[in-house]
């Protein structure tokens, strides 16, 4: 069965550890990617104008599934926005005012936000994934559509508060490890594998003719949707298991050498 999309992960996946790609090399891969109108598909936990910011050349022309899900644009046109309810919204701020040694900030459409009180070292390291970022005093007071909450804890402290946040918000937001001591809340459902299939339903694409490349945890659906689901060489071990195949690591642009793969024909495809 031909391929006829490939979505990749960001962080960890499509870019090295220098927040960079080969550039030269993937633009020839994109042409023939198109010649063949085979899909290509940024899926990442990161905002949207951020993710736009590395594709100025054919940001109008692809499709990002942005916001680990909670935001898919085609083409320019968006696809779907989710959205929590005010009285979500306020609980789980509620329950993070609760939580110790967390950077948080609130991601809307229009920009993310962080509290004034957020230092200006981790205003600048939030920066990497967040083209629009503004401070604001009062997260209870935002005039934006919320999707997600983005939480920075130290890398140890990520299984507990995971586990934490499952019992205390699990009902109404859904924790995911994004990987680099970043955990996710999301609209339950609204996952990149929910993005994908909104894609695929308007291109009338099959499971079976998608691949997918990831490295963290909130790729798992993902990797599991998708009918070639490859784990980096640096995945965590649970996207390992549920990939079928896998590729070199970031740093060896493991991305790029699969849709070498897919467009030479060799193994798996």
């Amino acid at each position: 069965m031909s391929i006829k999309l490939i979505a990749v992960d960001m962080d960890g996946t499509f870019l090295n550890d220098e927040k960079s790609y080969d550039k030269v090399r993937f633009l020839e891969q994109y042409s023939r990617l198109k010649a063949r109108g085979i899909r290509f598909v940024v899926a990442s936990g990161n905002q949207f104008y951020q993710l736009v910011h590395y594709f100025p050349e054919i940001q109008h022309e692809i499709a990002f599934v942005a916001e680990n899900g909670a935001y898919v644009v085609d083409a320019g046109e968006e696809i779907h926005c989710g959205e929590f309810a005010q009285v979500q919204i306020a609980r789980i701020l509620d329950v993070l005012a609760d939580v110790p040694d967390i950077q948080k900030v609130v991601c809307g459409k229009n920009s993310a936000y962080a509290h004034v009180s957020m230092p200006e070292v981790v205003i600048d390291k939030m920066s990497n994934h967040y083209r629009r970022l503004k401070k604001v005093e009062d997260f209870y007071a935002l005039d934006d559509i919320i999707f997600k909450f983005s939480l920075g804890v130290q890398q140890e402290a990520v299984p507990d508060l995971l586990q934490r946040l499952a019992l205390e918000v699990g009902d109404i937001a859904q924790p995911v490890n994004s990987g680099f001591g970043f955990i996710d809340l999301i609209v339950p459902g609204l996952h990149k594998a929910h993005g994908l299939s909104l894609l695929q339903a308007r291109w009338n694409i099959k499971d079976q003719e998608v691949v997918a490349i990831g490295d963290s945890d909130n790729d798992i659906e993902m990797l599991r949707h998708a009918g070639f689901g490859f784990a980096m060489a640096n995945a965590s071990p649970a996207v390992v298991e549920v990939a079928s195949y896998s590729t070199t690591d970031n740093n060896d642009q493991g991305a790029l050498r699969v849709i070498d793969r897919v467009l030479t024909g060799a193994a798996p495809f």
